[in-house]
């Protein structure tokens, strides 16, 4: 396969859909909050980390397109269910956090300077959360009329666990781009 081909773009993609759609089985369910934690947010920072922002987000979006008709989502419910609950903010900002992730991530050096590529991975990935975390709260804002801090502080059950997913998500990104170093090419 040509480096940085057309179809390697299209399996890249597709793998990293996949692999966000299977983490949205690994599920903690969180009593009452009625939000589990799931490593499926992670997952499409990760894609966002892997693949730079238009590749990552390709992928969150083929994931939803996906989650249209079959049960894709954390707790097996599809997008459409999903668009009428208290979760839907969620779902914007899959795509929002792969774009800014990938975004940011593919300015690291990784060839040159590996420290500067770890901070920069790390600054990528948790920005990355938090426009998630951004767009959650105007989700949570419209459909469940909380205020602006109610909906961040509705959050906050979700900031440690969701900290240390990215964590793992970084070392993930940055074991990647070492192993593959022309992952990134010319196409982000």
């Amino acid at each position: 396969m040509k480096k940085n081909s057309t179809a390697q773009d299209i399996a890249l993609i597709a793998v990293f859909a996949a692999i966000i759609i299977v983490l949205g089985f690994v599920s903690i369910p969180v009593g009452a909050a009625g939000v589990p934690i799931v490593l499926q947010n992670a997952a499409v920072i990760l894609a966002g980390l892997v693949l730079g922002w238009r590749r990552g987000f390709s992928a969150a979006a083929i994931f939803l397109l996906v989650g249209l008709a079959l049960p894709v989502l954390a707790g097996g419910r599809t997008v459409i269910s999903a668009i009428g609950g208290t979760t839907v903010g969620y779902l914007g900002g899959y795509l929002v956090s792969a774009a800014v992730a990938g975004a940011v991530a593919y300015t690291a050096p990784f060839r040159s300077n590996k420290a500067a590529s770890v901070g920069i991975l790390i600054l990528a990935g948790y920005l990355g959360l938090f426009f998630q975390y951004l767009c959650g709260v105007f989700g949570l804002m419209w459909r469940a009329d909380m205020s602006f801090g109610a909906a961040w502080a509705a959050q906050v059950p979700f900031l440690l666990p969701d900290a240390g997913k990215v964590a793992l998500m970084i070392a993930i990104a940055f074991a990647v781009h070492q192993a593959f170093p022309d992952l990134r090419g010319a196409r982000k």
